[in-house]
């Protein structure tokens, strides 16, 4: 009985790898024929004499200097005020979080104009600082995920830290964020994903061709130019894509631990 159980087993374990496999399949094609398509035309890196090519290694340098700056505020902003929420007991607490969360309902285009309006008396239009320095002040659903990680911690190592002299400053630095790696990191990945893919806000504050990140990039390249080859815009879309998904493969490990809730080692 024993046999027979472990080869039933081992078939449905064989049958439910051959589907997944079959999806996974079904799912990559679209970027494989993408890929195979693009010819990686070298084109695409470079101008042409009459400037219509954009320089796509000038707008992926601009998107990565976007994300360098503003990635590393996201997750210490958003950290610090997660702690605050979860560890630290203040009057008002749970209403204030709740307003916290109520702002993710708000779409960026509400605010569009009134930021427009802010940061041209800054002097800010036609830079960066736009792009990245709002990031320095959190986000929403970030102070949530990392809350409720946060929440997941044993107190009681909050009360060890406490017996070695350590204040709010010490614990989070030594206990909570050493411990919260796997959700920062994932805090991290998102939030540069979404400034790799963001379109809307650099077209709004950026005035400059030279200052253009990846999706206006791509954007411009694909509705300017009335004879481009399918080849040349894949391979700018093969271009684009490619870093997202290198970065979604290494920070994987991440997004399990996140999701399997684990936030200590067994």
């Amino acid at each position: 009985m024993t046999g027979a159980h472990d080869r039933h087993t081992r078939k449905g374990g064989r049958l439910r790898f051959v589907l997944l496999a079959a999806v996974a399949a079904v799912l990559l094609s679209p970027l494989a024929w993408m890929v195979s398509r693009s010819g990686m035309y070298g084109e695409v890196l470079s101008d042409r004499i009459d400037g219509e090519v954009p320089r796509f290694a000038l707008h992926t340098r601009n998107t990565l200097l976007i994300a360098l700056l503003s990635t590393p505020g996201m997750v210490l902003s958003s950290a610090v005020v997660a702690y605050g929420f979860s560890r630290v007991r203040w009057r008002g607490r749970e209403a204030v979080f709740f307003f916290v969360l109520a702002t993710m309902m708000i779409p960026f285009p509400i605010l569009m104009a009134p930021l427009y309006l802010i940061f041209r008396e800054l002097g800010w239009l036609g830079s960066f600082k736009p792009l990245w320095v709002p990031a320095w002040f959190g986000a929403a659903f970030n102070v949530y995920l990392l809350r409720q990680f946060f929440n997941g911690i044993p107190r009681e190592l909050d009360e060890a830290a406490r017996i070695d002299g350590c204040g709010h400053v010490g614990i989070f630095l030594r206990v909570i964020l050493p411990l919260s790696k796997p959700a920062l990191v994932m805090v991290a990945v998102f939030h540069f994903l979404y400034v790799w893919n963001d379109f809307l806000a650099p077209l709004v504050f950026l005035l400059h061709q030279d200052q253009f990140t990846l999706a206006l990039g791509l954007s411009r390249y694909q509705s300017t130019l009335g004879g481009v080859r399918m080849e040349e815009l894949l391979a700018a879309s093969t271009l684009t894509i490619v870093p997202v998904m290198v970065l979604f493969f290494v920070a994987q490990r991440a997004f399990i631990r996140v999701g399997a809730g684990s936030g200590i080692k067994g």
